[in-house]
């Protein structure tokens, strides 16, 4: 018998083979082939977020980001912490000093930039000038964010988040006014693919921090958390004896959301589960803004869980799409 002598080349590239499989096992996850309908699903899910803003804000716009004296808290207070974490994130502040110097008033400026704030989001929901539309709605939410200071809330951190996202991904989408008057050719599907998965990746991160955090205090297996939750103001829009009615509901509700959003990376990845765990977690959402009155929040959550989660995958005809667009 003749014995086989492998060469030390074919050895290396044996050992290597195991590595470049998972290499390109990685890079087929991060750059999946993907249509651009959870864009449009973002695009103007995220318009019509930011048109609600603003309308909620419209009364109070002034009163809340008016400097001291003149507001509710004072803006000078929201901006000095925020210049306490780094004196380059944008605010209001920004905006009046640059008015300033162009003889505007405070109530001028913080009037232009509720105006912005709203055109730039009826520009989104109808998909003209996507790409500065995005721009001038995150960067104009950040600034009320950060101003706000005290006032900021989830809702706030989670829409800037979505705005940062729409900014940077490859505008417009097919379902856009600007793909129909620039006759622009459709994005590369792998670069689709990436926003989408850089999205789903985030919210995993989101709902498991958040299910641990819950899942290691005693206040969510009790239903002491949700008691708290929903007996406090403002936030108390359900009469207290009902839910003194359904008190030994509110246990099982508090576990369940722990289980939830704890179990979210990864019954949302399986097929057989993802339908499933997607529509628990609008219905927890949905449920949210109407006991509690957190419409912002709910409406935010639920479209980036609709844009990430909630649009079929469609990976062969985006490779269609791509090879059509190579020819």
């Amino acid at each position: 018998m003749q014995s086989v002598v492998k060469s030390p080349g074919s050895q290396i590239s044996v050992g290597l083979s195991p590595l470049r499989k998972f290499w390109q096992r990685f890079i087929g996850f991060l750059f999946p082939l993907e249509t651009d309908t959870w864009l449009a699903v973002l695009r103007s899910g995220l318009g019509l977020q930011v048109i609600v803003y603003a309308l909620f804000l419209r009364s109070d716009w002034h009163y809340l980001f008016a400097s001291s004296g003149k507001g509710l808290v004072g803006r000078e207070v929201g901006e000095a912490i925020t210049a306490f974490d780094s004196p380059l994130i944008p605010r209001l502040g920004w905006l009046v000093a640059i008015g300033r110097n162009l003889n505007m008033s405070e109530e001028a400026v913080l009037t232009v930039a509720w105006v912005c704030l709203l055109s730039a989001g009826c520009l989104l929901l109808l998909g003209l000038f996507c790409r500065p539309a995005a721009i001038v709605a995150w960067f104009v939410h950040l600034c009320a964010a950060e101003s706000g200071g005290l006032l900021a809330y989830g809702a706030d951190a989670f829409m800037t988040t979505a705005l940062f996202y729409l900014m940077l991904s490859p505008l417009p989408d097919r379902y856009s006014f600007d793909r129909w008057v620039t006759k622009a050719k459709p994005k590369n599907p792998q670069l689709l693919g990436f926003w989408r998965r850089v999205l789903q990746v985030h919210l995993c991160f989101v709902y498991f921090i958040g299910g641990l955090a819950k899942c290691l205090g005693n206040g969510w297996w009790d239903g002491s958390n949700l008691w708290r939750s929903l007996i406090r103001p403002p936030f108390n829009l359900v009469p207290p004896d009902l839910l003194v009615q359904f008190k030994y509901a509110l246990p099982v509700l508090g576990i369940s959301i722990c289980l939830l959003e704890v179990s979210y990376p990864i019954f949302i990845w399986l097929k057989r589960t993802r339908f499933v765990w997607l529509v628990c977690i609008l219905a927890m959402h949905a449920a949210i803004g109407l006991t509690m009155g957190l419409y912002l929040f709910a409406l935010v959550m639920i479209i980036m869980n609709l844009a990430a989660f909630g649009v079929p995958s469609t990976g062969r005809r985006a490779q269609a799409t791509s090879a059509t667009t190579e020819q």
